[in-house]
């Protein structure tokens, strides 16, 4: 799969228009309207440029989204994790990557599905599996280990982006009377649902703990995997 970071970067040829211009509207696109709101007319218009001239510094859509996702990565802050031990190092850093991704909601599905090949992009991956490989995994399980923390973070991040864009348009009132409805909704099926019945807490909306508690699951599995005893 080709992948825009293969290539050479282009000359600039008028400085009103630049590689950096165009990504930096192209995050404002997709901040405001999605990936499908993104399309190479829209981010001529954004620029009060032509179409065509965005071709002498892109391919065309695809390689705009990767500079977009590249951009918005550079965002999660890598800074204070010196000296911490591996497992709050790579806390402190997905908790800010969950901040990001909060702050464009398009990031997480883009993240999942595109080549991560960018220089900030693959800065945060090597360091992730450098904390990794210093607590003492390698091989399948450290690609493996990285891989369900990515997933986590994503997946979670994505869920909640979609929970919250639904029920912000209700109001807090009515998040709470739809978590108080599906509450209910299991109270009075416990006999077909009794464990979640019992222990679905329908109305947490406390999305920061929850994504804490799943972190330390996985970290937990992980600490489980390093030679020597038990590490936290």
């Amino acid at each position: 799969m080709s992948a825009i970071w293969f290539g050479e970067q282009p000359p600039e040829r008028k400085p009103r228009l630049s590689r950096e211009r165009i990504t930096e509207a192209a995050v404002a696109v997709l901040d405001a309207d999605g990936p499908e709101g993104l399309s190479m007319r829209r981010l001529a218009a954004r620029l009060d440029a032509g179409v065509m001239s965005l071709y002498a510094y892109v391919s065309g859509k695809e390689d705009v989204l990767d500079l977009a996702v590249d951009a918005a990565v550079a965002r999660i802050a890598t800074d204070g994790l010196d000296g911490l031990s591996w497992r709050e190092a790579v806390r402190h850093y997905l908790s800010r990557s969950r901040t990001v991704m909060l702050r464009h909601p398009w990031l997480p599905a883009l993240m999942a599905t595109r080549p991560l090949l960018g220089p900030h992009a693959l800065a945060r991956s090597e360091l992730v599996y450098a904390l990794l490989h210093r607590a003492g995994l390698d091989g399948p399980r450290l690609t493996v280990a990285v891989g369900a923390l990515t997933a986590y973070a994503q997946g979670f991040t994505a869920a909640e982006n979609m929970w919250r864009g639904r029920v912000g348009r209700a109001g807090p009132g009515g998040e709470a009377e739809l978590r108080r409805a599906a509450q209910e909704y299991l109270a009075v099926r416990h006999e077909a649902y009794p464990t979640l019945a019992a222990h679905a807490d329908l109305g947490n909306d406390d999305f920061d703990t929850s994504f804490g508690l799943g972190l330390d699951t996985i970290l937990d599995g992980i600490a489980a995997q390093l030679p020597g005893p038990p590490s936290r």
